[in-house]
């Protein structure tokens, strides 16, 4: 494991398909088109899967993230964390 991936934050969240809680780590996260997005992984090495989430706000209170499904932003979203995590070793 190298130092960048050692300081990975790693965050908790409830998958309701499960119900279970899940810990991923926060990759990167970015901003487009005024959504918030992270780039998450199970685990903090470059052999985990990564997974693109999505920020959608229910109330001031509660924030929930799902996956990025519809293809064309899930293609825009792969170009710009790829070029925010280029000069690291995570891919």
């Amino acid at each position: 494991m190298s130092e960048k991936n050692s300081k990975l934050e790693k965050i908790s969240f409830f998958d309701v398909e499960s119900n279970e809680e899940v810990e991923l780590y926060v990759i990167e996260q970015t901003t487009l088109k005024e959504n918030k997005y992270l780039l998450v992984a199970e685990e903090d090495s470059d052999e985990s899967e990564a997974y693109i989430f999505k920020e959608v706000k229910e109330d001031d209170k509660d924030i929930t993230y799902v996956p990025v499904e519809e293809d064309d932003e899930y293609e825009a979203l792969i170009k710009v964390f790829g070029e925010l995590v280029e000069d690291t070793d995570l891919i």
